[in-house]
């Protein structure tokens, strides 16, 4: 490969075609890729760059050491690379440009269900269900939330601080008195701001996706929301609209094209692909409050995954791959 096709690549590469995000446990990472074709070769699966005239440049990928891998709109994979992905535990993720929106996903049978197990613990008991919608409440506004509050009085604290924060918004921007409309029935007739708003929600739901699919959790068992096979997603994607859609929306009050100039934000200069960790975090601590409180100084303690549990009445869970005849004699 010449010079000049060498940095023709690479620049292809930064575009970026494969960005590689922040750790988030266990080692592991995200890998967003996109212009570019996934194949296995020889020695390992291999990303595929077009370098011009004819010629190839090839990105090793690091399968062993993936958590999950986000093909973008202009990424193909072919089925022995898949087979290797799936192997080594890697959930594969296939997503809108930049990672943003969620069209569907792979989750190898090594994945652990110890999250889903969480969830439908949590989500099955009463009690324990509206203490994740309390520290949901909590982990969005900064502020506790004492024992034995409802849910329709964290309903009616969610609304207050959400008019409040419309009405912040529409003062700094000079937006006429705004409220919250969705109708898809009449889109034409939506404010830019609600078109921005719904546009930019749909893409952080997509990312949010994304997680709970990596983790194994069910994206229908919410807490908060009901009824919807993305309910769970709206629960942890309203966690961030506070500090991301919403001001960005409020922000497109005149753009002309409000939508796309949204999703094209929070793909660029907001990088929301970034929050992945962070969100894979807020997952766990909401299932697991336990975790909060495990770090060190090089972060957040990495969790022991275990190939596979036994289930037990008392004590939840107990290890699997071991012989139990002694203690029943």
């Amino acid at each position: 490969m010449t010079a000049t096709n060498e940095a023709q690549a690479r620049k292809a590469l930064a575009r970026p075609t494969l960005a590689m995000l922040p750790k988030v446990s266990d080692n592991l990472s995200f890998l967003y890729a996109d212009i570019c074709r996934i194949v296995q070769t020889d020695t390992g699966v291999c990303a595929e760059v077009a370098a011009g005239a004819g010629t190839v440049h090839r990105v090793p990928i690091p399968t062993a050491s993936l958590a999950c891998l986000l093909l973008g709109p202009g990424t193909s994979i072919t089925s022995p690379a898949l087979a290797t992905f799936m192997r080594h535990g890697t959930t594969v993720v296939s997503c809108g440009s930049g990672a943003i929106l969620h069209y569907g996903s792979l989750v190898p049978e090594s994945r652990t269900t110890l999250w889903l197990d969480r969830q439908a613990h949590a989500y099955t008991d009463k009690a324990a269900r509206l203490a994740v919608a309390r520290r949901m409440y909590e982990m969005r506004f900064g502020e506790e939330v004492e024992e034995g509050v409802g849910i329709e009085r964290l309903r009616a604290l969610e609304g207050q601080r959400m008019k409040a924060l419309y009405r912040s918004l529409a003062t700094k921007h000079r937006v006429k008195p705004f409220k919250r409309n969705y109708d898809p029935a009449a889109w034409d007739e939506q404010s830019p701001v609600n078109k921005a708003l719904s546009a930019g929600n749909a893409a952080l739901y997509g990312v949010v996706h994304s997680v709970i699919a990596h983790l194994g959790c069910s994206p229908a068992m919410g807490f908060v929301h009901a009824g919807k096979q993305q309910s769970f997603v709206y629960d942890i994607a309203d966690l961030y609209k506070a500090k991301t859609t919403i001001p960005l929306a409020f922000s497109l009050h005149d753009a002309e094209n409000p939508e796309a100039r949204a999703r094209t934000l929070l793909r660029t200069e907001w990088k929301l692909y970034r929050m992945i960790p962070r969100m894979v975090r807020d997952v766990q601590v909401l299932l697991d409050p336990e975790l909060e409180d495990e770090e060190d100084d090089d972060g957040p303690v990495p969790t022991r995954w275990r190939v596979v549990d036994l289930w037990d009445p008392v004590l939840g869970a107990v290890s699997g791959g071991v012989n139990y005849a002694g203690e029943a004699n």
